[in-house]
Order: C-alpha cells, then sequence, then structure tokens
C-alpha cells in the first residue's frame, strides 16, 4: 500500500500562488510566467497562442496522462484542438490523453523514475505537492487548475430517505457516524493511500473529530469500520453500489449502499445508461473539501513542447472548453455553482451544495490523518526507545516544560491513535543504565489490549511513559542502544503488521566504549531483510541532536531520519514517517 502525502485546492481556472521551487530551464519558467500570470496577449504576440488557420504537416506531439475521471473530457477537448487546427507557433498540437490513476503516477515521480508523459492532470494538487517537496524525484512544474468538485457522501435512495435527505443536513462526522450506525447503511470509500477523495475527506473527519469530546476514539473507531469497506480507486469504490435496487441486491452484504465521492463521480453514475437508479448527494454542512484537477509539466520539455504545453492549457481555459467540462460533471468556477450538474448529481436543497470550498488542508493535518489511517487500518509493531541523558531536563523554550515533559505528553498523544491490535513497547536510555547495557526495558512490545493483572498492555504503557525522567549526569548511549534494540525489533518481527523502531534522542553518542558509527551502520545492514522489514525511525530532538546523522542510520534500515525543535512535534513526525516508511516499502 503506498502512501501518500499531502494537498493545497485553488479555484478551478486560476493559476497556483503558492511558491515553489523549481528546478527549470529559464525558457520554460519564463513561458510559464509570461502565459500564467495573465500575459496573454503578449503571448499572442511572441507566437505562442498562433491562431493561424493552417498548419505544418508535424505537430506538436505532447502526451498527457491524467485521472480517468477527468479523462474523457480531455481527450474531448485534445480531439476538438486538432480539429480546430489549434496551434502554437504555426505547428498543430497533437495531444494524447492517457488514464492513469494519480497514486501510480505520483509514485513513480517520487521514486525518480520518468514517465512517458509530458503532461500530467491528476485529480488533486496533493499528488503534485509530494512531488515538488522531494529532491530525488522527477522536476513537476504546475500551472494551475482547469476543474474542480467537491466531495460529499452519495447514497442510494432508500438509504438516503432514511437518514432524512434532503431536508436533514449533517456535518462530516454526524453524517458518517450516522451511515455507520444505521443497520440499512454500508458506506464505501476510496483507500486514502491511494484515493485522493478517500484523503481528504478522512482529513475533514479527523479535522472535525479534534473539536468534540472523545472524537479521536469516535474518528479511529470510524476508520477501523471504513477500511473494511475501501477499494484502490473512485471507479472501483462506484462498482460496490447495488446493480439494481432490488432486495437481493440491496441486502448483498458485499454492496455499498453509500460512498464517500466527488460531485462529478456521482454525476457520471447517475446520467449513465446503465445505472439501475440514481444516487442522492449530502453536502455536509461543514464544508466539502474539492478536487482541483491541477495541470502540470513532467520533467524537462524542449521549448516548442513546453509552448505547445501551455498554448493546450489556455485552449482548456477558453469558454467554449469549459462548458465541455461542464458537460462531463466538473465545476469551472468557484463563484458560479452549475445547476444542472449538481441536480444530475444528486444534489437538491437545502443541501449546502453552493458553499465555498474549504480552505486547503495543512500538509500536517493530512500527514497525520494518513498516519493514523495506516496504523489503525494494518495493526503495528513498535518498539518506542526514550533518550532519558540529563540534557532532556533542559526547557523547551516558550513552554515552561523540560524536553522530557514535553516528549511524554507527545508519547501520551500518539498512544491514543493505536487500537487494542497495535503491539507498542518502550525502553529507555542513556549511559550504563543496566550493568554494563546503555538501555533498559521499561515495558514489552506487546498487544494494547492485553490483560496482564489489573491492567492493559495500553494501561502500562501510560504508566511507565509518566514515569520517564532524565538522569541526571546521564550521558546518550546511542550506538550500542540502536543496534540492541533493532536486533530485538528483528528477531521478534510480526508477520501481517507494520514493524517498525522508534528512537527519540537529544543528542549525539557519548559513550565512548560503544562501537563506531560505521561498525553501526554496517550490521545494521546486515540485520535488514526485505522480507520482513523493520524501517528506523530516529527522531533528533532540539538543537544539539545531529539530524544528518539520524538519517545516514535510520537509512541503513531503511526508515528515517527525522528532526523536531519542540518535542511537542514528536506524534505528527512520527505519523508522517510510518506513511514515508510504508510508501518505501511498496515501492
Amino acid at each position: 500500500m503506498g502512501r501518500h502525502s499531502l494537498p493545497d485546492q485553488y479555484g478551478a481556472g486560476r493559476s497556483d500562488p503558492r511558491p515553489r521551487a523549481r528546478r527549470r530551464t529559464v525558457a520554460i519558467a519564463t513561458v510559464l510566467v509570461l502565459t500564467v500570470a495573465g500575459g496573454t496577449a503578449a503571448a499572442a504576440r511572441s507566437g505562442l497562442l498562433s491562431f493561424g488557420s493552417s498548419c505544418q504537416d508535424n505537430p506538436v506531439r505532447l502526451r498527457l496522462d491524467a485521472a480517468p475521471d477527468i479523462t474523457p473530457a480531455l481527450t474531448a477537448a485534445a480531439r476538438r484542438a486538432r480539429g480546430d487546427k489549434i496551434t502554437s507557433d504555426g505547428r498543430c498540437l497533437a495531444v494524447t490523453v492517457t488514464a492513469r490513476d494519480a497514486y501510480k503516477v505520483a509514485d513513480a515521480l517520487a521514486a525518480g523514475r520518468k514517465v512517458d508523459a509530458q503532461l500530467w492532470v491528476p485529480d488533486s494538487d496533493l499528488w503534485v505537492d509530494r512531488i515538488t517537496a522531494n529532491n530525488s524525484a522527477v522536476d513537476v512544474t504546475p500551472a494551475g487548475t482547469i476543474a474542480s468538485t467537491p466531495i460529499g457522501v452519495a447514497m442510494v435512495p432508500t438509504a438516503a430517505k432514511s437518514l432524512g435527505w434532503p431536508q436533514k443536513t449533517y456535518s462530516w462526522l454526524e453524517l458518517v457516524g450516522a451511515a455507520m450506525q444505521s443497520d440499512s447503511v454500508r458506506l464505501g470509500a476510496g483507500d486514502p493511500a491511494r484515493s485522493a477523495t478517500g484523503l481528504l475527506a478522512l482529513t475533514q473527519l479527523s479535522t472535525a473529530a479534534t473539536k468534540v469530546k472523545g472524537g479521536d476514539t469516535q474518528a479511529v473507531a470510524m476508520m477501523k469500520t471504513l477500511s473494511q469497506r475501501t477499494s484502490d480507486s473512485d471507479s472501483q469504490v462506484v462498482d460496490t453500489l447495488p446493480r439494481d435496487s432490488s432486495g437481493t441486491e440491496l441486502g448483498n452484504p458485499k454492496r455499498n449502499q453509500a460512498l464517500i465521492l466527488s460531485e462529478q463521480a456521482a454525476y457520471t453514475y447517475n446520467s449513465s445508461a446503465d445505472s439501475a437508479s440514481g444516487l442522492d448527494m449530502f453536502y455536509p454542512k461543514d464544508g466539502s473539501p474539492r478536487l482541483d484537477y491541477p495541470y502540470a509539466m513532467i520533467g524537462e520539455l524542449s521549448t516548442d513542447q513546453s509552448r505547445a504545453a501551455l498554448r493546450f492549457m489556455n485552449y482548456l481555459r477558453q469558454p467554449e472548453q469549459l462548458r465541455l467540462l461542464q458537460k462531463y460533471g466538473f465545476r469551472t468556477s468557484d463563484d458560479d455553482t452549475p445547476q444542472t450538474v449538481v441536480t444530475e448529481a444528486g444534489g437538491s436543497s437545502p443541501q449546502p451544495y453552493e458553499e465555498p470550498a474549504l480552505k486547503p488542508a495543512a500538509t500536517a493535518a493530512l500527514q497525520e490523518a494518513l498516519g493514523t489511517w495506516t496504523i489503525t487500518v494494518q495493526s503495528a509493531r513498535i518498539t518506542t526507545v526514550v533518550d532519558a541523558s540529563s540534557s532532556m531536563s533542559e526547557t523547551v523554550p516558550g513552554t515552561g516544560q523540560s524536553r522530557m515533559d514535553v516528549t511524554k505528553g507527545a508519547l501520551l498523544q500518539a498512544l491514543a491513535t493505536f487500537t487494542p491490535e497495535d503491539e507498542i513497547g518502550l525502553w529507555k536510555f542513556s549511559t550504563k543504565l543496566d550493568g554494563d547495557k546503555d538501555y533498559r526495558i521499561l515495558v514489552p512490545t506487546e498487544r494494547l489490549g492485553d490483560q496482564k493483572g489489573g491492567g492493559t498492555q495500553r494501561d502500562r504503557l501510560s504508566a511507565a511513559f509518566g514515569s520517564l525522567k532524565p538522569l541526571p549526569n546521564g550521558a546518550t548511549g546511542l550506538y550500542d542502544t540502536t543496534l540492541a534494540a533493532y536486533k530485538a525489533a528483528v528477531s521478534s518481527y510480526a508477520k501481517g503488521k507494520f514493524n517498525a523502531l522508534v528512537i527519540l534522542t537529544d543528542g549525539v553518542n557519548q559513550d565512548p566504549g560503544s562501537i563506531s558509527r560505521d561498525d553501526l551502520i554496517t550490521q545494521l545492514r546486515k540485520l535488514t531483510d526485505p522480507e520482513r522489514p523493520v524501517p528506523l525511525i530516529m527522531i533528533a530532538v532540539g538543537p544539539d541532536a545531529d539530524r544528518e546523522e539520524a538519517n545516514q542510520i535510520a537509512r541503513a534500515t531503511g526508515g528515517s531520519g527525522q528532526s523536531v525543535s519542540n518535542p511537542a512535534q514528536i506524534q505528527s513526525v512520527i505519523l508522517k514517517a510510518i506513511v514515508a516508511a510504508g510508501s518505501q516499502g511498496d515501492s
């Protein structure tokens, strides 16, 4: 299961206002600024927007990989552009559109693998952000967005009516909760690791849960239930709907009566000839995230290709092509809601389908939602090793608390996101904690739901986290502890679970009698088994820790080194590292 990271959304047909690091040629950057920033007239004078009535014999050929839902519209537009003899510098445009799931393209580009396409239109900016944030990835230059569609919950009529559609409105948390509590409603969704629709909805759910007492527990329970009915892609989700309105189909336990779905997907389903009955659409009252269909260039394009690419983008923004996109169920403006699209998608008043799109979710929120999903869906076995050296008693600026106190709070918060099936353990380390050993096992790694004595493993861990204290004059025995903990993690590998070792340290190795860093890395590599992956996640806490060293050590196992200036960031960093390790394991 690949993991992915995370989005911003802007109105359809607008250029992207965010600064990005672009490793592009000056020529491409110049054309991009010229065209996207509004220099259409200047571009026309330069020949970029040539409207000549004839074409040269050799057209400018471009391949465009697009999300499957927008592929038919872009294919129609490309065919129309060729029929209209649209040119760039006097040469016709020959754009070939190929349907490819966005997560597959993103995985390839993030891994530095080239693709055949020069253009890419995924369904969400989150995939582009993932690439542009990765220095080792193939260059991707976004040039704006071309369409949008809000995300809601679509239901077969019997299920929708049972929840009071269209008069009754719900928040995301209320709607998903109501759907899951009804015996007559089974809710399906795209896997958030592969579906932008699923991830954006999941992030909205998680964000809403933080505002409700006990919401975190409720959100995890929803994720666990939802995970039983996810599909790899949005098109596969639609295939889980009943094939007709018969009692046999509606009662089939393999069929879903409700789906987390985009408005455009509901529009397409309702307008298809073979849909037995239409879907009704709920638009949550706390707002709908949107798919935003960014238009991006991939790799190093020639001057002719880059100019033709921008010519096609501008062609897509002309009124006739905007009407074409609406014909396929997309929105093309933040200001106008196409009633025909809403009606065909199953929307009806007083559902709040005209509400403005939600602000783009923060990257941290998306990472946290996906990380929580990962450890909820795939049970985890994680041993946490915490630095207990004297430097952990130093105060974190602006908090009035020590590094250890803030670390304990973050670990307790992270613990709440794990389920009873997860296996979590705790070690602490300094120097000479147990005879000649620099470490001590406080709680062995076992299932959180296991009962021992008067409490559970979760109870024991909570108590152990709370009792952590820095050791006066304690130094940092990092290398020997890392090797011992990794050996233990590998030897106790749990098949079918996400196995990992998490080490938190606020300093560098201070044990003169320990193995060297080079020896540690060599031994870690020997212990690593691709068939039994146990990534090491080493988190450097505070200004004295060495992020570069942490990353060098962790990469020997397929893991990653992270750094935080404030221990309060530990929870989100752990979740981010889990997602990254999961993605690397599937590459």
